[in-house]
């Protein structure tokens, strides 16, 4: 199942891709995509439902982010073995973890928006794991069962920012519109494995990242019983799981987003985003 939310910013509304591809409009039977809705028990529940009775939505409405109520936006640093060599850095003995401003977080389409003073704005595509129950030290055997599903997430940075000013990477990594989430949140049911996904990015029609969730350190249920070991992880919770190769800081010589410039990235299964760069 594809779920999703449409609408203007701040005021999303739920719904569905039916089997034809078009958007329904689940408002009237659930409030929003998060909390208990994304558990198995509410995933199970708009199984049930025929898509074709609920109301059709305008294909050409903006999509939001994939998921409400996120507490958390934890981000892997380090997690692809050819993208941590491009780095010049080590493969990491334990996951990197960062965490990105949920003030980041934005539509799929949404204008990537260059901040103030960025020279070094960068791009990168990753899979998102979307948490659906409540997660607390769980074992990696268990910790599928907290996932609700999957999303393309873009984790914009700014390197200047992250890496050659004083403190941790979050200030690269949390500005507004640093956070592309979307276009659905897939349901794990619909992905045999998280860890077998093609993933591409564009940059005005060249490609930049072209890898796979094969080449991770860290898979998906490694990662969710780790960080579930120092925090509870909550339904709407996204871990955002690391990049393949091909950002621009690790280009030769580097390149950066410049305005104008656009964006196109996808996964496997999951869909595809499309973004324009924009000033501040």
């Amino acid at each position: 199942m594809k779920l999703l939310r449409f609408g203007p910013s701040g005021h999303e509304r739920p719904g569905l891709v039916d089997e034809g591809g078009k958007i329904r409009d689940l408002s009237g039977l659930v409030g929003d995509i998060g909390g208990e809705v994304i558990s198995d028990a509410g995933i199970e529940r708009l199984r049930g439902i025929d898509a074709r009775n609920l109301p059709e939505v305008d294909p050409s409405v903006r999509l939001g982010p994939c998921v409400a109520g996120t507490s958390k936006f934890i981000c892997i640093g380090l997690n692809y073995s050819d993208h941590a060599a491009e780095t010049g850095m080590a493969v990491p003995s334990e996951p990197i973890i960062f965490m990105k401003a949920n003030s980041a977080i934005c539509g799929p389409d949404d204008p990537i928006i260059i901040p103030r003073g960025s020279e070094k704005t960068d791009w990168e595509v990753e899979l998102g794991v979307v948490i659906g129950t409540r997660a607390k030290y769980v074992s990696e055997a268990d910790a599928m069962r907290h996932v609700a599903g999957y999303c393309v997430v873009n984790d914009v940075s700014e390197r200047a920012f992250q890496a050659e000013r004083q403190g941790q990477w979050t200030k690269g990594k949390s500005c507004d519109n640093f956070g592309q989430t979307g276009p659905w949140l897939v349901t794990r049911d619909e992905i045999a494995d998280p860890q077998a996904l093609g993933m591409w990015l564009t940059v005005n029609g060249e490609t930049r990242q072209k890898g796979s969730t094969a080449t991770m350190v860290y898979g998906v249920a490694h990662l969710v019983s780790y960080l579930s070991q120092f925090m509870s992880l909550l339904p709407g919770d996204i871990i955002s799981t690391g990049t393949p190769p091909g950002v621009g800081m690790g280009m030769k010589p580097p390149v950066f987003l410049k305005p104008g410039d656009k964006v196109a990235l996808g996964i496997e299964g999951l869909g595809e985003q499309n973004q324009v760069c924009v000033t501040d």
